[in-house]
């Protein structure tokens, strides 16, 4: 080591007295030859003294710019002396003991690691060591070893594991010295190279000679042993030895004792060692059997139920939960099989597709069998953690999928198809070369106030506000509204056709299927019959009749878009696999959003905990489980007591999702939700019927088989209730419902090969509970607001037959879907003011907006979304008529209609993500996405690419409304590439629309918008029509299924009006982004970006990869942390304001132009 001369820091008088002690000590370092053993002696005994005495010397010595610890470190390494060493060894302690973080930093840059090191492996040498240099060396290592990120790799190299291991054999009943060497060997065992070394030294069986009993001595010894231990079972090769010597039963046997005895809880940290050396134990397999056999998770509930009633105990109880949770045995669902309950036969399986992998899989694929022994790491604690564990896990891989090659980033406007091919599409845009001569522009032309002359629309269409209800009509009661019964229609309705559909287009049926032409009024017979034997239920008649009456509430008043007999209509036409042949009450009923508040569910601290261990009780009392399967769709009748125990359920109508109900206790459920067609899985979106319930008891249902690793339930979102009682008494709506509600991995798996070659493939529980209020009632639950194909096609009639005169409105079969059904394109302009060229040119030459919605069945709040602006282009409003002047809307309202019908929730009937097949769709396969892209390929073809493209979407894992778009910048900024600032050249005009959606929309969050792309998803929409068709705003709005964090609507779960309101913010803020990207706005284009540029830069300096990095699901990992080991405080409620109850009221600080116009409606 170089000799260092002492220094003194500024500030300090140089004549200190330890100072000069330390430079005496410096001199005699320096005397190479003959230096004085003694006099080295001295000096450092007094430096002692001092520093055991004045705090202040110890100061001096630390000070920054000081040299003491260079001069104390030297003397160390070069001294022979016993007493000199033992005297710096002591210096040394007594100055890390205090402030020791930073000091030991300033002692580990020093080197000073390595100089105990080396000092450590001399003493090693010698035959009999002194034990008082043992103990000195291992308390500095054991200070020095935690804060050195190299402690492990220096003490491995240099042989130091082996001394400390001798020394541990040689002292096992000398606990002053034993002490320090297991507190250093906790620190050695953190390194799992070491760790498996200290294994084969036969360490782990020396742990548990020390480990024992109850006793109220050596409990700090006991603790660090414990810990050491719990380190050393971290690799599978101790955990194995442990499990092979039988000490698994032995460290329960000890967590017994210590729970026992241990009855004022002062050694909870040391009980909780112990589950910590179980836990990793069973992150084996052999460990989680050995744990089986030994009874250990009738142990840990025993214990862990007699901890529960103490707060203070919650570390074990949760701890135990996890290790129970982790050895319950994993089982298959039960289900003959996980593929879904329906098929569809395909035009062609392509080879090595989805489908084609799906059914050329083994007899018995679906087994499960417990293949990993490293699955430890894939759970944390469920009761305090934050649940992001993907975010940890995969940090990596998030960069990883960001596209890097700038190339692909740049926007390629090619015309990738020959031009004849895409001729066939102009039939879809005659608004190009329409000359208006046989057009009657007069006729068209807005009055004031706006009139409608279409039949039962006397009122300008708007977002639909909560009014009291009207009176009812009386229809009869307790039959389920069918397809296939006749119903004359009311007098002046008679529903318009739709464009292009008719029932020649639609795929014959064989006669069991054929749908009569007529429809009758809710008749529905009083016998308990429905599909499946009976396991759908049915109103109960009323005492004293042999037909009750059903009011059916008359929402026309509220519900301007909804008719109960044009939606049996159309759900007539409607193609499904199952061949439904019933309606479902709410979508025959409609829905009224409710004027109160739903604010977020308030979680319930334990609940989660609470849950999981009344799984745990199914094990261990195996007889009080009822196991009684009460619905199935896979059977043909499945046999129900009609005893009234048991609740009855149904799924066989439209976007229905229940394939089988199993009644385990009393009042709880399991539910099994079905697999999109041709799949096994994507299980997610639920919608069923409920009936026979009692009144006031409270009813558990799981759903057993949702595979997502967290959802919005475990941060206050609930499901949604439908009850006909409420809807019959004048109250048609869906609403919030649930208590207990919370979601995490339960034991049931499936296999690797139907995992994908995941190994460890499990289930999730989303469970809640409800006490229902009514009796003899009907209600349903859904996961989101349903919104079903015929309620699109029954919304599209109305609006026709309503919109204004002066609305150009379209609708055409832009084709057939697979299962044969039609899927629309809507065009919705404003007719131009007059035949003169002038005009008409204006007319033609508007730009054109492309919108979609609805690829993915699940995501029903999309739906919604798209109801509200399609309600606002049609409206009279002066706002929507501007809009309507200033662009062209191409709209595909549902692009997956048979996912919706058939109740998927992700894919096709090809079994196919259509969000995923944009690059290369097929003609046959994916229709719907084929002709859409044609379209868009067309518009390119002819110079009339899309100002905005815009795919309405749902999110499950995170709050708000927000948008992903395209940047190849953000892109960029987000990676380790360098590019040059040509490469980066980017018009951030994509950045407008986020923009003014967040000054406009309260629901919006510009803070959770995201403009990186990413590899995974180079196959969706936004980035191939970003890429190839060059639309620089394209973007994926994302409306969440909970509710806002932010904004007016803080707090609050989003319900239909907040989705229909966002989407006709969306077209104000189009009318907003016209104005900014007119000729006659160019002057002040300019200022705007330098504002948005501003707004980049600002965002780039706060950006993490979290916030931008997007999950397969077009998701990003779910980020908020929660605390649950805390009770929730009680927030304040906002203050309601008029706003706030009224969906269609913008915001009037937004736009000068909406504070001087009327409402939207």
């Amino acid at each position: 080591m170089n000799k260092p001369k002492m220094a003194t820091e500024k500030g300090i008088p140089s004549s200190s007295r330890v100072l000069m002690l330390l430079g005496q000590l410096e001199r005699l370092n320096g005397e190479v030859v003959g230096s004085d053993t003694e006099a080295i002696r001295q000096v450092t005994a007094k430096i002692l003294h001092l520093i055991q005495t004045q705090e202040k010397t110890r100061k001096e010595v630390m000070a920054k710019g000081s040299s003491g610890m260079e001069v104390i470190l030297a003397s160390l390494e070069n001294t022979q002396d016993l007493q000199t060493i033992l005297n710096i060894l002591c210096i040394l302690n007594e100055l890390l003991t205090v402030a020791g973080g930073r000091r030991v930093g300033v002692f580990v840059s020093k080197g000073g690691t390595a100089v105990l090191l080396h000092l450590l492996i001399n003493s090693g040498r010698e035959t009999s060591p002194s034990e008082d240099l043992m103990y000195q060396i291992h308390s500095l290592l054991a200070k020095v070893g935690p804060k050195d990120r190299k402690f492990g790799v220096k003490a491995r190299l240099t042989g130091a594991l082996n001394v400390t291991v001798n020394l541990l054999k040689l002292n096992l009943q000398n606990h002053k010295l034993l002490l320090p060497c297991l507190q250093v060997l906790r620190v050695y065992s953190a390194n799992s190279v070491n760790a498996v070394s200290l294994g084969k030294s036969g360490v782990v069986e020396l742990m548990f000679k020390v480990i024992g009993p109850y006793s109220k001595k050596n409990t700090t010894l006991l603790k660090v042993a414990l810990d050491s231990l719990s380190a050393l079972l971290k690799s599978k090769m101790n955990a194995r030895r442990a499990v092979d010597r039988g000490h698994v039963p032995a460290l329960l046997a000890i967590y017994q004792d210590w729970h026992r005895n241990d009855t004022r809880h002062r050694h909870m940290l040391l009980r909780k060692s112990i589950l910590g050396c179980i836990k990793n134990i069973t992150n084996i397999k052999p460990g989680r059997k050995a744990f089986i056999d030994a009874d250990g998770i009738k142990i840990l509930y025993n214990t862990s139920a007699e901890c529960l009633p103490v707060r203070t105990l919650d570390l074990l109880v949760n701890t135990s939960s996890l290790i129970m949770r982790k050895c319950f045995p994993k089982n298959r669902l039960p289900l003959a099989t996980i593929k879904s309950a329906f098929q569809y036969p395909l035009p062609h399986v392509p080879a090595g597709g989805p489908v084609a992998e799906l059914y050329s899989q083994p007899a018995g694929v679906d087994d499960v069998v417990d293949e990993s022994d490293d699955n430890e790491d894939t759970e944390v604690d469920t009761e305090n953690d934050t649940e992001n564990e993907e975010d940890e896990k995969d940090h990596k891989s998030r960069n990883d999928d960001i596209e890097t090659d700038i190339n692909k980033l740049r926007p390629r406007n090619i015309l990738m198809r020959p031009f004849d091919e895409l001729r066939v599409y102009e039939r879809f845009f005659p608004e190009f070369s329409e000359d208006f001569e046989d057009f009657d522009i007069e006729s068209s032309k807005p009055t004031s106030p706006c009139t409608n002359h279409a039949p039962k629309a006397q009122r300008p269409i708007g977002i639909p506000i909560a009014r009291p209800p009207a009176g009812p009509w009386a229809y009869p009661r307790n039959r389920r509204p069918r397809q296939d019964e006749h119903a004359s229609p009311r007098p002046n309705d008679t529903p318009p056709g739709v464009d292009g559909i008719s029932d020649s287009q639609a795929p014959q049926r064989g006669p069991e299927q054929e749908i009569e032409q007529g429809l009758v009024r809710l008749a529905l017979d009083t016998s308990d019959t429905s599909v499946n034997g009976g396991c759908s239920g049915e109103g109960p008649q009323e005492e004293g009749g042999d037909q009750a009456v059903l009011e059916v509430p008359d929402t026309a008043a509220l519900l301007p878009l909804h008719d109960p007999d044009l939606y049996l209509e159309m759900a007539k036409e409607t193609c499904s696999v199952p061949g439904y042949t019933e309606v479902a009450y709410p979508d025959y009923f409609g829905h009224v959003a409710p004027n109160f508040r739903e604010p977020i569910l308030e979680r319930v601290y334990g609940v989660q905990r609470a849950k999981i261990f009344q799984d745990i009780e199914r094990l261990i009392h195996p007889a009080e489980i009822l196991d009684r399967v009460v619905y199935d769709v896979d059977v043909q009748s499945c046999p129900v007591a009609d005893d009234g125990e048991s609740l009855k359920f149904n799924s066989q109508f439209e976007s229905g999702n229940l394939r089988k109900a199993i009644q385990v206790r009393k009042f709880e459920y399991d539910l099994i939700l079905n697999s999109d067609i041709n799949s096994n899985h994507y299980h997610q979106w639920f919608y069923f019927e409920v009936s026979s319930m009692r009144v006031g008891v409270s009813y558990r249902f799981n759903v057993i088989n949702c595979e997502k690793s967290n959802s919005q339930f475990n941060y206050g979102m609930q499901a949604l209730m439908y009850s006909v009682q409420e809807a019959i008494g004048g109250r048609p709506r869906w609403v919030r419902t649930g208590s207990d509600i919370c979601y995490y991995k339960n034991h049931f798996s499936r296999s690797s090969i139907a995992a994908g070659g995941q190994k460890g493939k499990s289930y999730y529980t989303m469970t809640f509970t409800v006490t229902f209020q009514h009796k003899d009632d009907v209600c349903y639950f859904a996961y989101h607001y349903p919104y079903t194909y015929s309620t699109l096609k029954m919304h599209l009639q109305k609006l026709r037959a309503m919109r204004a005169p002066h609305v150009y409105y379209r609708q055409e079969l832009l084709c057939h879907t697979l299962g044969g059904n039609a899927c629309p394109l809507l065009t919705i302009t404003a007719a131009p003011e007059s035949c003169s060229s002038d005009h008409v040119c204006q007319f033609r030459n508007r730009p054109v907006v492309f919108l979609t919605a609805r690829v993915h069945p699940g995501e029903t709040n999309a739906s919604w979304v798209m109801k509200g602006s399609l309600e606002f282009l049609v409206s009279c409003s002066p706002l929507a008529q501007s809009l309507r002047e200033s662009y062209i809307f191409k709209i595909i309202p549902m692009l997956n209609p048979d996912g919706v019908i058939n109740g998927n929730h992700r894919c096709s009937l090809s079994g196919e993500d259509l969000n995923r097949q944009w690059q290369n769709p097929s003609a046959e396969l994916h229709p719907t996405i084929y002709h859409a892209k044609s379209l868009l390929q067309y518009l390119s073809a002819v110079g009339r690419s899309p100002l905005v493209f815009c795919d309405y979407h749902g999110h499950s894992r995170k709050k708000n409304v927000f948008m992903y778009g395209c940047s190849v910048k953000e892109t960029v900024w987000q990676t380790d590439i360098s590019a040059s600032s040509c490469d980066l050249q980017e018009d951030l005009g994509y950045r407008a629309l986020p923009r003014l959606l967040s000054q406009l929309a309260p629901a919006f969050s510009l803070a959770s918008c995201s403009f990186v792309v990413e590899r995974s998803k180079e196959a969706t929409a936004r980035v191939v029509v970003w890429r190839e068709i060059g639309v620089q705003r394209s973007y994926t709005m994302e409306s969440t299924l909970c509710g806002c964090d932010q904004g007016r609507y803080k707090g609050l779960q989003i319900g239909t009006r907040e989705l229909e309101e966002m989407g006709a913010q969306f077209c104000v803020a189009l009318l907003r982004l016209r104005r900014l990207t007119s000729p006659l706005e160019l002057r002040n284009h300019h200022a705007h970006l330098l504002d948005m540029e501003s707004d980049l830069i600002d965002t780039r300096c706060s950006m993490t990869c979290p916030t931008t990095y997007v999950m397969e699901e077009d998701e990003p990992s779910f980020l908020e942390e929660v605390d649950y080991s805390a009770e929730s405080e009680e927030e304040k409620e906002p203050d309601l304001d008029p706003a706030h109850l009224d969906p269609a009221h913008l915001d009037s600080n937004s736009d000068p132009e909406i504070n001087r116009q009327d409402s939207l409606t």
